[in-house]
């Protein structure tokens, strides 16, 4: 495939995205895909495990475990930092290039919950994929969906240097939080870490490279109509949402936002710090 062809793929991915994860709700999906609670109402949900009434002091309290529970929200480190905007601009040269970009990198992290689960299995520990995005800090996301919604309909190659132009600074981003969309959940059909999130808001989200990061985050996932929800996180929403169709194509619904807010960190590289925890760095923080 030559350079043309692979960018051209790139910006029209959209109907065989939505065609694929439709596959599960055409094909299987029933009665199993669920568990025992109902989240649903009016076609909408909203996660009451998680108190953002203390966001601006950098508070976050959760409900884990069936117990209340208080967290400081924390900025990931230095070294964390420089590893993802370096690799994403590295994964931005190589589709401008006309290259396959790998499975590994900030883009794709493995996300671990836990606690509810869905009545197809025992087991309630899930692990999934999901596309990593990072978040401008809240005085700066209107100043990037205007960006994007300025050059939408430019060729990707502008599109992918609008993209480096704020990776290239890492102090553009809230460096305490990362998302990612809900792609698949809907009253016929939820996903195992939706589920879980719902109800455990906790997450541990692990990426495949060298150094490897591991962070500790309580979650928040977000309805498109969630009125409860923190104006920055809505402006996340639409931020994160824009962002996916930036890259992919318009879709035809607007996905709830999962937000990642780091309490931990832990420096998981092979040899050199095999689990060491970077963020905080001392116990009594």
């Amino acid at each position: 495939m030559n350079r043309r062809s692979f960018l051209k793929t790139v910006g029209f991915t959209a109907p065989l995205v939505a065609f694929l994860g439709n596959i599960p709700k055409m094909l299987w999906a029933g009665k199993l895909e669920h568990s025992k609670k109902d989240f649903w109402k009016d076609k909408k949900f909203i996660q009451n495990t998680v108190d953002m009434s203390g966001y601006k002091n950098g508070i976050i309290k959760a409900k884990i475990d069936d117990a209340w529970q208080e967290f400081k929200i924390r900025k990931a480190s230095d070294a964390f930092i420089k590893w993802n905007a370096e690799q994403r601009l590295a994964f931005l040269d190589r589709i401008k290039t006309g290259k396959m970009p790998g499975w590994g990198g900030p883009h794709s992290g493995a996300v671990a919950t836990y606690g509810l689960g869905r009545l197809d299995s025992k087991f309630t520990v899930n692990n999934a994929i999901k596309g990593i995005g990072l978040t401008p800090k809240d005085e700066n996301i209107d100043k990037a969906i205007s960006k994007l919604n300025q050059t939408y309909e430019s060729p990707m190659p502008e599109k992918m240097d609008v993209l480096k132009s704020f990776y290239e600074n890492p102090d553009f981003f809230d460096w305490r939080k990362q998302t990612s969309l809900e792609l698949y959940s809907t009253p016929t059909f939820e996903t195992h870490t939706f589920l879980n999130v719902m109800d455990n808001p906790v997450a541990t989200m692990v990426f495949l490279d060298i150094p490897s990061f591991e962070l500790r985050t309580i979650v928040r996932i977000v309805h498109p109509e969630d009125k409860s929800a923190l104006p920055s996180e809505k402006k996340l929403l639409e931020f994160v949402n824009l962002a996916h169709e930036y890259m992919h194509g318009k879709f035809p619904r607007v996905f709830p936002l999962l937000l990642f807010y780091i309490i931990e960190e832990f420096d998981n590289t092979p040899g050199s710090k095999r689990g060491i925890r970077t963020v905080p760095e001392r116990p009594e923080e």
